[in-house]
Formats: C-alpha cells, sequence, structure tokens
C-alpha cells in the first residue's frame, strides 16, 4: 500500500511539473513582442482629444527642421554669395530653369516655385526618415511594439491631405492668374450656353456643340477628384510598399539582406516626391492658362482675315 501510494504521488509531481512547464511556455509565448506593418498610422500618445499618430508626429519633425534650416539660411544670405550659399543658389538655379522647361514662362515659374519646392522637399525628407533605422524607438502596447518614428507619406491621411492642397491649390492660383469667372467656367460652362444665343444665326450647329461643351465641364470636374485620387495613391502606395519591403528583408536576414533595398528605397524616395512636385507644377500651370484669351485672339485673326479677302 506503501509503494503504491509513493508511485501515485511521484506520477501526481511528475503532471504537476508537465503542467508548470506548459504554463511558462504559453507565458512566455503570450509575452513575445510583436512588431506588425500596418496600413494605418498608429496612435503614439494624446494632446488632450486630440490623437497624435507616429506618422504625423513625424511630419511635424520634418516641418519644424525645414523651418529651422530655412531661418539658419536666411539669417547667413549675404550680396556676395559663398559657401553653403552658392551651392544653394547653384541648386535654386537649376530646379527654376527645369520648372522654366514646363510652364514655359519664368513669370509662372516664379510664382509656382514657392509653392512646389517646399512641397518637394517636405516628401523627399519624408520618404528618407521612413528608410532611416529608427525603428528601435517606440512603445509597447499589449505586447506590440510602435515606432516613434514613421514616414509620414506612408499615411494615406498625409498623402491625401497633399493631393487636395495640390489640386485646390492649382485652382486658387488660376483664379489669381486668369480670374474667378475664367476658372469656373473650366467646370460650369455658362459661356458655352450663352453662345447658343449670340452664335445661332451664323453657326446653327451650335446647338449641338454647345450642350456639349457645357457637359464638358462635369468631366473637368471628376477630372479633379480622379487627380486627388491618382497622387495620394501613387505617393502612399510607394512609401508603404518599400517600408514593408524592408521589413520582411530585415525579419529574413538583418543588416544584410536589406542594404541594398534600402539604397534602392532611398532613389524611389526621392523620384517619388520628384514626381509629386512635377505634377503639382503642370496643375499650376495648366490653371493659368487663359483658354478663353486664346480663342478671342484666334477669332479676331479669323475677323481680320475675312476683312482682307
Amino acid at each position: 500500500m506503501q509503494e503504491s501510494n509513493t508511485v501515485e504521488s511521484n506520477i501526481q509531481e511528475s503532471s504537476e511539473n508537465a503542467l508548470s512547464s506548459e504554463s511558462l511556455e504559453t507565458t512566455n509565448i503570450n509575452n513575445e513582442i510583436t512588431q506588425e506593418s500596418t496600413l494605418y498610422a498608429e496612435p503614439i500618445f494624446n494632446i488632450g482629444n486630440f490623437t497624435v499618430t507616429n506618422a504625423l508626429f513625424t511630419s511635424w519633425i520634418v516641418v519644424i527642421l525645414l523651418i529651422i534650416f530655412s531661418i539658419k539660411i536666411k539669417t547667413k544670405i549675404k550680396k556676395i554669395p559663398k559657401g553653403i550659399q552658392n551651392l544653394f543658389e547653384i541648386i535654386i538655379e537649376g530646379a527654376e530653369s527645369l520648372c522654366d522647361q514646363i510652364t514655359n514662362s519664368r513669370k509662372i515659374t516664379e510664382k509656382a516655385f514657392p509653392i512646389v519646392m517646399p512641397v518637394f522637399l517636405f516628401i523627399l525628407i519624408n520618404n528618407w526618415v521612413g528608410v532611416l533605422p529608427l525603428g528601435g524607438f517606440g512603445l509597447i502596447e499589449d505586447n506590440t511594439f510602435i515606432p516613434f518614428i514613421r514616414s509620414g507619406t506612408a499615411d494615406i491621411n498625409t498623402t491625401l491631405a497633399l493631393a487636395i492642397l495640390s489640386v485646390i491649390g492649382a485652382n486658387i492660383f488660376g483664379i489669381l492668374t486668369v480670374g474667378a469667372w475664367k476658372t469656373l467656367n473650366k467646370y460650369v460652362n455658362l459661356r458655352a450656353l450663352g453662345s447658343i444665343f449670340t452664335k445661332i444665326k451664323k453657326d446653327p450647329t451650335v446647338i449641338m456643340t454647345a450642350p456639349i461643351m457645357f457637359a464638358v465641364g462635369f468631366i473637368e470636374f471628376i477630372g479633379e477628384i480622379a487627380k486627388i485620387a491618382s497622387l495620394s495613391f501613387r505617393l502612399f502606395g510607394n512609401v508603404f510598399a518599400g517600408e514593408v519591403l524592408l521589413a520582411s528583408m530585415g525579419a529574413i536576414l538583418a543588416y544584410i539582406l536589406p542594404t541594398p533595398f534600402m539604397l534602392l528605397e532611398v532613389f524611389v524616395g526621392a523620384i517619388q516626391a520628384f514626381i509629386f512636385a512635377m505634377l503639382t507644377l503642370v496643375y499650376y500651370t495648366v490653371a493659368s492658362l487663359d483658354e478663353e484669351g486664346e480663342e478671342e485672339h484666334e477669332n479676331k485673326k479669323e475677323i481680320e482675315l475675312e476683312k482682307v479677302n
């Protein structure tokens, strides 16, 4: 009887030890810290009721750096450029000459360049910040690591705001350049409907063409919305895909495998910032074109030719 009791106690102790080891393993698994690449930006702290995400925090840092850098350069500007001022003047002159090839007008370039260049720098630095190995700084919530630094352009909210700024800014630029009436007529072509009453005697086909021209305005409005979608999703998709690629390569073989992909992402980040800035400049240029003025000029030429003939 004593021997059977000792055997039962040994079996019970071994089972308890097995259960305790299993519970330790499960707690270790549960306590394992993970990091996920999410489509949305993760919140890191609150200012009152306002939630600050890591992408927004990074964008604030980029803006502060640009402001400090601009003020520092401005305080050191001299009539005779030397050193870094000479370098930046060469860069700005080259950028303006590149913009001239798109606008075909230095006057338009001088008006649009102060808007396009900061947008380019903001996107460029945000793209490059996401490539830097700064992922070790962050906080842990529910066994999930949340980094403090995440590229602002890897958040759809940032790219959407930039796209809206680009498209609406282009229309405001058009209003200031060619006037509110001509800019409005691109979307609600009342001038085309009015031409039915003024040109029907000379050209009866205006009854057919005028409504079509009026409908084109709604297509232009849809095109503006399409610009916002294409600008925002193109930039967001490329930057976010790059961050996921680097994280995947780092998980396979850290320090060695991600290195060539980091160099690739630096190049891609510069290209994406350049494309966004150039498309913004194109929108500003198109908005500043006076199509009605060109039509009136052509009509005057036709009338003068008819008089000569």
